[in-house]
């Protein structure tokens, strides 16, 4: 049950977001994501990723991520030779940056909210004017915080804490609003999640999110800067034949067994399965996929799809709706996301040397260290490859359905 803490703290924020304007991310445009250790660690989940790439399929985006852990506006440690930000940015031809800050500066508690906003200024005026694809202004979406979340003993302080994060989250707000920067609050979203005391946690520390957490944070984020086809929704009548669908279409149904078969065109791709295989949060169960049969004779029943089990459910369940998260076309999503992680971990390589020593320590004249510079180059090639790969992986296809009693 949400308390009454969560009900005043979001009372008290006044929601500037992107709502009603046009999308802030573009199909085909090249996007660098920078920021903290939340930035970061989006390249090794993938869901934002992915579901941008599934929103534009016809141009995809390109995503190049630069977070790094403890990065602060105005405090960012590199190693000796390191590349400077401007100079990947103009190789990658950025035309957006997303930028994640907001969470290591609120911990200056409110006697810092006025250096963060000046760095914030400073940073919009950094890349004022700068054109990194070569032919326009580049573009900047700010990013909020996330909320603070109660771990029991893990996190003290957690209703100061949100008050201190509520701050730098007005403050970011108020900077992007005279700005006209599109500003994304994730602090406010992820409160209202983080309050559902019987959904599963999003944080492992109460700062990092985990992996259901980013599933479900990068779903708000996505859905704000690029809004997408709704979830899948496939309606049939076991008795009458009579079937609807939202997101594909439902054709020879017929009598099987028992059961009942049916073809599904997929007319838009499915959703990403949520990383858990019980419960998830009630206001983020509409973004899942499901199957309402109805009229079907009592009993339990197997969904296969092309001949492979989904999941099963009683009657009773189906006529109210089953949710479809392991079907083959999510597997293939899945697949999707591995291969954008893969293309990330490359990136990464080309980017961000594992091993300082091998660049300017002992072991430069090494062997190893002698072939660290082709082996930069090689992977950035790779990770160019699994980016061309990605433009035909997500596929939508027709599929045959069928349900059976068990």
């Amino acid at each position: 049950m949400r308390n009454s803490i969560a009900s005043a703290l979001l009372a008290s924020l006044v929601p500037i977001g992107i709502a009603g304007a046009d999308p802030a991310i573009r199909p085909g445009d090249h996007i660098a994501i920078i920021g903290n250790t939340y930035a970061d660690q989006l390249r090794i989940h993938g869901y934002l990723e992915t579901l941008l790439l599934q929103r534009t399929q016809e141009n995809p985006v390109s995503i190049r991520n630069l977070g790094w852990g403890a990065d602060t506006l105005s405090t960012r440690e590199r190693p000796t030779n390191f590349p400077t930000e401007e100079s990947t940015l103009l190789a990658h031809g950025t035309d957006v940056i997303i930028a994640c800050f907001g969470m290591g500066e609120s911990f200056a508690g409110k006697d810092g909210i006025e250096k963060f906003s000046q760095d914030l200024v400073n940073f919009i005026t950094s890349h004022s004017g700068k054109q990194y694809n070569g032919s326009s202004e580049v573009r900047l979406i700010l990013v909020s915080p996330i909320a603070h979340e109660q771990l029991g003993e893990l996190t003290p302080g957690v209703k100061h804490r949100n008050r201190e994060l509520l701050a730098y989250c007005q403050a970011m707000a108020k900077v992007a609003s005279a700005r006209a920067i599109p500003f994304v609050n994730l602090y406010e979203q992820t409160l209202y999640l983080m309050e559902d005391d019987g959904a599963p946690k999003l944080t492992v520390n109460g700062i990092h999110l985990n992996s259901y957490g980013y599933w479900a944070a990068s779903r708000i984020l996505a859905d704000t800067l690029l809004p997408g086809d709704p979830s899948w929704l496939l309606q049939v009548d076991a008795q009458s034949g009579k079937a609807a669908a939202r997101g594909a279409l439902i054709s020879a149904v017929r009598s099987r067994d028992g059961g009942i078969h049916f073809t599904v065109e997929e007319n838009s791709p499915p959703g990403l399965m949520p990383p858990t295989s019980g419960k998830v949060h009630d206001s983020l169960a509409g973004n899942r996929d499901r199957l309402i049969v109805e009229n079907l004779a009592p009993g339990k029943y197997l969904l296969s799809i092309d001949g492979k089990p989904v999941t099963k459910a009683g009657h009773e369940n189906w006529a109210k709706g089953v949710a479809i998260d392991s079907s083959p076309a999510h597997r293939d999503l899945e697949a999707c996301r591995d291969s954008i992680n893969d293309k990330n971990l490359q990136f990464t390589y080309s980017w961000k040397a594992l091993n300082q020593v091998h660049i300017v320590g002992e072991r430069r004249s090494s062997p190893s260290g002698r072939s660290l510079p082709a082996e930069v180059i090689k992977f950035n090639e790779l990770a160019i490859e699994g980016e061309m790969n990605l433009k035909s992986a997500i596929k939508p296809r027709t599929r045959q359905w069928l349900l059976l009693p068990e």
